[in-house]
């Protein structure tokens, strides 16, 4: 394995780096995925370049109710930020449910969003929380909603002349709650066999279910948003009956693969069963 480490100082430098090598150059920051899939062959870089000297690619900071934050921030930052734990704890919890303590003192959300795992943690979260990606390259700026991010296993919509700068988290709505649940054979030690993110934001006078957002992990080419499940509460008052038929649609909206994990229709009834969970969870009280 031998590449040239590149170290850019600003963001021109490193756009500058990724217009001039494209896609024999690779980005590097936490490299938990990177240089393992590089000794495995599976990538093999002319450059590596480190961005995690670039100042804007750091912090996490309000922003107008909601929040932006750096891509190269590390996973362990972002569980452990107080902004996080208190406006969008579900993607605290998510972060911390990623690895161990090692890998998250280096890994990135950036990282863990350009992967493109189906079984990545923090991105169901996002997906519940509505985020978009800020991305530049030599054309400039713009932004992708994650919803539409994610292409397949691995595969996302930024050129190989683009590198994703920082995430952004809109403020969430009065009476806003919600929840990220994993289910894994060891533990964060391992990947999820399913995740559930559900966010939910519900009437002060009547409990009313006034918008609800599911995002599932694990059960498909990409994360993604059970869309049918959402339709089931939105406008409705939110019963044991309504979670059950919610839960029910997102499993059958789910597309898992069997594999040594698990089997696809384990995963199909995993999903029913964390769904059903987290929606009961965000209820009022």
């Amino acid at each position: 394995m031998r590449f040239d480490y590149l170290q850019p100082a600003t963001l021109d430098e490193c756009v500058a780096m990724l217009a001039k090598w494209g896609p024999s150059a690779k980005i590097i920051a936490g490299g938990t995925d990177l240089i393992l899939n590089a000794r495995a062959r599976v990538v093999d870089p002319e450059y590596v370049i480190d961005i995690t000297g670039i100042p804007s690619m750091s912090g996490i900071e309000e922003e107008g109710g909601g929040v932006r934050i750096g891509a190269a921030v590390t996973v362990r930052d972002v569980s452990e930020s107080a902004i996080i734990k208190e406006r969008f704890p579900l993607l605290a919890t998510a972060a911390s449910l990623i690895g161990s303590v090692g890998i998250r003192n280096v890994a990135t959300i950036g990282g863990n969003v350009c992967r493109a795992s189906p079984s990545s943690e923090c991105s169901p979260p996002l997906l519940c929380l509505d985020a978009s990606a800020k991305v530049v390259g030599p054309g400039g700026s713009r932004t992708i909603r994650l919803d539409e991010c994610f292409l397949g296993p691995g595969c996302t919509t930024l050129e190989t002349d683009e590198v994703l700068t920082e995430i952004h988290i809109p403020p969430n709505k009065p009476g806003t709650r919600g929840v990220y649940l994993k289910h894994s054979q060891r533990g964060s030690i391992d990947l999820a066999i399913v995740g559930v993110a559900v966010v939910g934001t519900f009437a002060a006078s009547d409990g009313t279910c006034q918008e609800a957002k599911i995002a599932l992990g694990g059960v498909a080419p990409t994360p993604m948003r059970a869309r049918d499940a959402e339709r089931v509460l939105q406008g409705k008052v939110v019963d044991d009956a309504l979670i059950a038929l919610a839960a029910q649609t997102a499993a059958d909206e789910s597309r898992p693969i069997s594999d040594v994990r698990g089997s696809a229709d384990y995963r199909k009834e995993m999903v029913r069963v964390f769904t059903q969970r987290a929606l009961r969870a965000i209820l009022p009280s």
